[in-house]
């Protein structure tokens, strides 16, 4: 969300971007059209930084429909065309990850097996960061309650509201509501994918070359499927609102 600067402005888009963040799986978008342009722009930086790429305003002047944002990425991902399941290759690093730092037998990890049994919530943090540390990047896998989150800003948009009236009170409220909301973004312990395999397609889409068997080349068959699944979780939309025919 791009943030307007002006005192009253830039708490409000804090406000919405903390209550986005806590509602946004709650109430899914039906249309591409009806997505806000920066938060489109927050996936198309996701893309970036899974196929290690980077769009020039060229690129997308004349991108209309998501069909024609796919051959944009296809056309920029350089990497030769190779054979494997992106995937399935995540899913067997982050058994070999854990397998070195948690020590947990191989034959034990399997898709099904679920999160809070690898990561217990007594160590998660740490494990976490073990794990990520073993796989060369962040997982991402963390964020705070969403009851927090609501709290902080229920607390925020008071604060805002003090500010006519008792502008000391007020702002004191907004500074530990913001303090609020950066602490429980930092040392979130929920963990919105419950299995590893939920895990494996989280990282496949969002580290796409970092979760290659080679790094240097690219399954172009599955190019489109992990730009779609991008927009399908980082925007709370369902599958059948985006195709090649989705119009922007």
């Amino acid at each position: 969300m791009r943030v307007l600067y002006g005192t009253g402005t830039l708490w409000f888009n804090l406000v919405c971007f903390a209550l986005k963040i806590s509602f946004k799986n709650d109430n899914p978008v039906i249309d591409l059209k009806d997505i806000d342009p920066d938060d489109i722009g927050d996936v198309l930086l996701k893309i970036e930084t899974s196929f290690n790429i980077r769009f020039e305003k060229e690129d997308l002047k004349h991108v209309k429909m998501f069909g024609q944002l796919c051959d944009v990425v296809q056309k920029k991902v350089k990497q030769r065309n190779g054979e494997g399941c992106t995937t399935q290759h995540a899913f067997y690093m982050l058994r070999h990850a854990i397998n070195n730092t948690v020590g947990i037998d191989k034959t034990l990890v399997k898709p099904q097996t679920k999160l809070c049994n690898i990561f217990p919530s007594d160590t998660r943090l740490q494990v976490i960061a073990e794990v990520e540390k073993e796989l060369g990047f962040k997982m991402n896998l963390l964020k705070p309650k969403g009851i927090v989150i609501f709290t902080f800003s229920v607390l925020l948009g008071a604060s805002l509201a003090c500010l006519y009236f008792l502008p000391a009170v007020g702002g004191i409220g907004a500074v530990l509501a913001v303090a609020g909301l950066i602490l429980a973004g930092k040392f979130g312990k929920e963990m919105p994918v419950k299995t590893i395999g939920d895990l494996a397609e989280k990282i496949a889409r969002e580290h796409y070359l970092n979760c290659r068997r080679n790094a240097a080349t690219v399954n172009r068959a599955e190019i489109a499927d992990k730009v779609k699944e991008l927009f399908v979780h980082e925007l709370a939309l369902e599958a059948r609102v985006v195709n090649g025919n989705s119009r922007f």
